[in-house]
């Protein structure tokens, strides 16, 4: 469902960073552990391929990513943008990701926005109805596949309608 869409100079660090997590399989079977209805759908943390539940969201790959905000790229519904813990620079988790669902104006220049779903938004709203416990985690694992489809300028525009610069 994520597809980042975006030029690449625009957030290079994240953009690499999540094709090469999503390249090698990283993000399979993890789960979209945290939603929150009118807000966002959070996943790619490893530890919710275990099987406890009360460690998802705190796990990584092991490192974080500088901020890269860009005035551009916003907090807006279908924007694809990376969770962290709180920290002064602002640095993003090294694998956990957030779909809105809705323009989230207060996270702007807080979090790095890296993409948009171009395709797949009604998944993201039926994901966000499941039931779910107190701290917004599903009460059933919704796991995810990645996988990478490359495609030339032309068929984006063609398939998408959208053009990259």
């Amino acid at each position: 469902m994520p597809c980042p869409r975006k030029s690449p100079g625009e957030t290079p660090l994240h953009r690499a960073n999540f094709l090469k997590l999503a390249g090698e399989g990283f993000y399979n079977q993890t789960t979209f552990h945290r939603i929150i209805e009118n807000f966002m759908i959070q996943g790619g943390d490893p530890n919710s391929k275990d099987s406890d539940p009360d460690n998802d969201g705190y796990g990584g790959p092991g490192y974080t990513i500088p901020a890269e905000f860009v005035d551009t790229l916003k907090n807006i519904r279908g924007a694809l943008a990376t969770a962290r813990d709180g920290n002064p620079q602002k640095a993003s988790n090294g694998s956990q990701f957030y779909i809105n669902l809705v323009h989230n104006t207060s996270l702007n220049n807080n979090y790095t926005v890296f993409g948009f779903v171009m395709k797949g938004m009604e998944v993201a709203d039926l994901i966000v109805l499941e039931p779910k416990n107190a701290n917004d985690r599903p009460l059933t694992n919704i796991t995810m596949q990645v996988s990478i489809l490359e495609k030339t300028k032309a068929e984006i525009l063609d398939e998408y309608g959208y053009a990259i610069p």
